[in-house]
């Protein structure tokens, strides 16, 4: 039994959100063949017929626009049914000593007890049958919730917290701009939270970027792709870019018109896409090309909303998140990435904007971005996909 969590407050639109919450749950819990989701308006219902409950249940924690969940036993409307489930789910978890309360909720009111009659009726029924158990009121060892619901009477004896937040997709569609750092994988996770369907664009610049680096972009957004049911991912061949920009621009400005040409690219895409607004994982500060000189410099590319999920996080809070959502351990892997390989040792920390302009003014900008996108391949990724080799970790430490 799934629980709703801000969706309560969404009035007209409520029907709309607790349907994408529908379809994200079953992309979730795609490979469970035979299980049935059913959304509802106060309530999803998720029959499992022989799936795996905890494996299911993994799952579920990782959708967005869940409070909580129950695993939970639906008997009839039958009294003397619902003690005996009762006495058995309580018998599953209870040790000498321990307490217990019972909790009614009634959605149908037209049922012969009332939630303290039902409460008084269960309550007692236990303590008569399992010798040395007690009541009690506030903060219980056990709590048995029931639902007395028109389509039968539901028991739950676990209440396990969801990911809150917004289902994927109720927010628009945007396009994380994803290396294979730390940070933009947790802007994804938390633009995700708020609603936003990503597609993600990752700039890789063979051969000075190997396989390897483009495939854990690709394992990072697998870790992602849980929290949205499936995600695309678009490979932008930067390469010849790079190349150029090192050639013809000043050592101090290379990070800034490298970064103006990724976010040129990433907006022609969202707005061939369908995409409202460009994310990126930039963090206030952080680096010399994450100031506000720099951002404006390179903002000016573009008039699509530039999203910065993490931009007033410090690095210590960032890297809490990214070992919440599990990607930690794989960004920090030390495969090349294309900022890095081709950074000055010395970049502008407050370049001039009308400085990138001029030296940008000198590249044949349009050119090159055509050829870029000629060769843009998009892909379909889903959770659980594995693309690193199992010898990544040797490739890794060679590099």
């Amino acid at each position: 039994m799934v629980r709703y969590g801000e969706l309560s407050t969404k009035g007209k639109n409520r029907r709309a959100f607790i349907d994408r919450l529908g379809f994200n749950v079953r992309e979730t819990l795609h490979d469970f063949p035979d299980l049935v989701v059913k959304a509802n308006r106060d309530r999803m219902h998720i029959q499992l017929h022989g799936e795996d409950s905890s494996a299911v249940m993994a799952r579920l924690q990782q959708v967005f626009g869940i409070q909580n969940f129950s695993p939970s036993i639906k008997v009839e409307r039958d009294v003397e049914a619902v003690k005996q489930t009762a006495v058995a789910m309580i018998k599953e978890h209870y040790q000498a000593g321990m307490t217990f309360k019972i909790n009614t909720r009634r959605s149908d009111h037209d049922f012969k007890l009332d939630t303290n009659e039902m409460n008084d009726l269960l309550g007692g029924h236990i303590l008569r049958t399992i010798p040395g158990i007690k009541v009690k009121m506030k903060q219980p060892d056990l709590i048995l919730r029931v639902e007395i619901r028109q389509n039968g009477i539901f028991l739950s004896s676990q209440t396990i917290d969801g990911a809150g937040g917004l289902p994927v997709g109720t927010a628009g569609k945007g396009m994380l701009m994803i290396s294979g750092g730390i940070d933009s994988p947790v802007a994804g996770y938390l633009a995700l939270k708020r609603g936003v369907e990503l597609e993600m664009v990752h700039f890789f610049s063979p051969p000075y970027t190997s396989e390897q680096a483009l495939n854990k972009a690709k394992e990072l957004t697998a870790k992602l792709a849980p929290f949205a049911g499936r995600i695309k991912f678009i490979e932008v061949p930067f390469t010849e870019i790079q190349e150029t920009v090192k050639h013809d621009v000043p050592a101090g400005y290379l990070m800034t018109v490298q970064r103006r040409f990724m976010l040129r690219i990433a907006a022609l895409l969202a707005d061939k896409r369908d995409d409202l607004a460009i994310f990126n994982g930039e963090s206030l500060g952080q680096v010399a090309s994450q100031t506000l000189e720099s951002m404006v410099a390179i903002n000016d590319v573009t008039t699509l909303p530039v999203l910065r999920p993490v931009v007033s996080l410090d690095k210590n809070e960032i890297i809490e998140i990214a070992q919440k959502i599990g990607t930690f351990e794989l960004s920090v892997m030390p495969f090349e990435d294309c900022c890095t390989i081709f950074a000055p040792p010395a970049p502008k920390t407050k370049p001039r904007l009308e400085r990138a302009r001029l030296y940008e003014s000198r590249l044949a900008v349009d050119a090159l971005i055509k050829r870029a996108l000629a060769g843009v391949k998009v892909t379909e990724i889903r959770s659980g996909e594995k693309f690193l080799t199992e010898n990544s970790d040797t490739f890794a430490e060679l590099l």
